[in-house]
């Protein structure tokens, strides 16, 4: 369960797999650099950050992940949720969240949740990441037109409203290289798909504007020279009032990178036929995330995009990821200083690109003509991510969807009243490969679906339709797949308030097995009585009938 899946592939490893993991490695690790530090730059920290955290975090996941080919780093996901940390906490905030994140992590994993966290409403998931991908687009808006703009307001609307009014200001020359950036990566795979559209754009457009000197701002003029070497690391300083501060982002952090790495897994085993180990999975990314913060970087998780470029590059092992975070370190070290040079317009261009393919926009048309709920869901949690933060989106996002559900599982369930008919009308009423005639003095309900707190009040209301104190009340529970301490503690007031009246109740057809099971652990089938729990309706009405004759 918890052994990393690097041990089962090299059991078998040959050279001409590392010779394609090799490939598939260098290919991937140029294809991170400009995405690592335009992440890093757009979460509000300086790019070296998103540099570190590609090489330490990606390294991490694939040495001990669950999955063979994920390939992890900063993603276009966390942006919205670091640079809100940054503004309010700092960036050593950031440091103490992302370290928290990767404790709840490896929790969540050893926990063995990771099943669950897959099984995420599918709506949710498309609101709050095309929301996130608003939130980029307009937040690349001030690099992409030149705007000389010191710092924009955090608020979608009023950020808008801002740029408007300094849209007079645009600057041509860099509104030209962030549209050449975005043709260049959008018509760059008709010449070929091996090197990478953004790195081709960061090649042209920044040789354009160094050789004529144009009046644009670069990596270098607003954050200075980019480190050409790893950080010492350094254990963030821990203590209860900054636990209790940070405890909700750095759940947050957890939640989303838990969500974002094994969607990224799902979709790699969909295209290699594979299977990944989703505990073990989120046991590495919490070591990542652990270890990027102590080297100074920020949450990292599973990148799908980089996942797939991966495997359509040929790897098939972790191995792969291992050689896509050297590469990364290698061009760090050897021309990570060159990078000061790229125009901060292409990092806006390039992130424009990863925001269209982030907005998910077929799919979000796509839940708009499903049910109501999923609308409902999808909607709210869009436009909380957008106009409140990211945090609130999925927290009430999550909780709307469970009441919906619920809402949903309320109309599915259902208790029935077995009239004193004919025995043909009783055959046809109860879909029974039996007919049965009721005798006087016995009332039958049946209970239809999950017996929980959403769905008791039918049963009560029900309850109240017997006219004429029966001697018997049989309930058929052979519908029921679940009941909870409402629905049980339901069961044992009316046992008890039958008792009072002189009625016996009989508990017919409890086929399910963990129903019989919490029927028995609250001593339900000691207050009823065994004799009165039967396995068919043909015994319950025998039960009935020695209990009014005395019997």
């Amino acid at each position: 369960m918890f052994k990393p899946v690097i041990f089962e592939t090299l059991k078998t490893y040959n050279r001409q797999q590392f010779a394609k993991d090799a490939l598939a490695g260098l290919i991937v690790g140029i294809v991170a650099l400009p995405l690592a530090i335009a992440f890093a730059i757009a979460s509000g920290v300086s790019p070296e950050k998103g540099l570190y955290t590609a090489v330490i975090a990606g390294f991490i996941i694939s040495a001990l992940g669950g999955s063979r080919v994920q390939i992890g780093g900063p993603t276009g996901a966390f942006i919205v949720i670091v640079y809100g940390i940054v503004q309010v906490y700092g960036v050593n905030g950031l440091i103490i969240a992302t370290f928290m994140a990767g404790v709840l992590l490896i929790i969540m994993g050893l926990a063995r949740i990771g099943a669950v966290i897959k099984f995420i409403p599918y709506p949710l998931i498309v609101g709050f990441t095309s929301g996130i991908a608003v939130i980029i687009f307009s937040s690349e808006m001030k690099d992409f037109f030149g705007l000389k703009i010191a710092n924009p307001p955090a608020d979608f609307i009023q950020k808008w409203k801002t740029y408007f009014t300094n849209f007079h200001a645009v600057n041509w020359y860099a509104l030209l290289i962030a549209m050449a950036t975005v043709l260049i990566i959008v018509l760059w795979p008709k010449v070929t798909r091996r090197i990478p559209g953004s790195l081709v754009a960061i090649l042209v457009t920044t040789a354009v504007m160094q050789s004529l000197h144009l009046p644009v701002e670069t990596i270098g003029s607003r954050f200075g020279n980019i480190p050409s070497s790893l950080p010492a690391p350094s254990f963030p300083h821990l203590d209860l009032t900054t636990i209790q501060h940070l405890v909700q982002p750095a759940f947050t952090i957890a939640l989303l990178g838990a969500i974002e790495s094994l969607l990224s897994a799902v979709v790699a085993d969909g295209m290699t036929g594979g299977h990944h180990k989703s505990n073990m999975e989120l046991v590495a990314q919490g070591a990542a995330n652990i270890f990027s913060s102590i080297f100074g970087g920020i949450p990292a998780t599973g990148a799908i995009a980089r996942t797939a470029t991966n495997i359509k590059s040929g790897g098939r092992t972790p191995v792969a990821g291992i050689v896509h975070a050297l590469t990364l370190l290698l061009i760090m070290l050897l021309i990570g200083r060159q990078a000061a040079l790229i125009p901060m317009p292409t990092l806006a261009g390039i992130l424009v690109v990863v925001a269209y393919h982030m907005s998910e926009w077929e799919s979000f048309r796509a839940v708009l003509k499903g049910p109501k709920t999923d609308i409902a869901i999808l909607l709210v949690t869009f436009f909380l991510t957008i106009l409140v933060d990211l945090t609130a989106a999925i927290e009430i996002g999550m909780v709307m969807a469970a009441f919906l559900f619920m809402h949903t599982m309320i109309k599915f369930s259902s208790v029935n009243v077995m009239e004193h008919e004919t025995a043909d009308k009783t055959k046809e009423r109860t879909n029974s490969p039996e007919s049965y005639i009721l005798p006087a003095g016995v009332e039958v309900f049946e209970i239809t679906g999950p017996l929980f707190f959403g769905a008791v009040y039918k049963f009560k209301e029900a309850m109240q339709f017997i006219e004429n104190k029966p001697g018997v009340l049989i309930i058929r529970m052979r519908q029921v797949p679940f009941i909870d301490a409402t629905g049980i503690k339901t069961l044992k007031d009316i046992c008890k308030e039958l008792k009072g009246k002189g009625t016996k109740l009989i508990l017919s057809e409890v086929e399910n097995n963990g129903v019989m099971a919490e029927l028995d652990k609250a001593r339900l089938l000691f207050q009823v009585g065994k004799a009165n729990v039967t396995a068919s309706f043909k015994g319950a009405l025998k039960r009935s009938e020695d209990i009014l004759t005395g019997n």
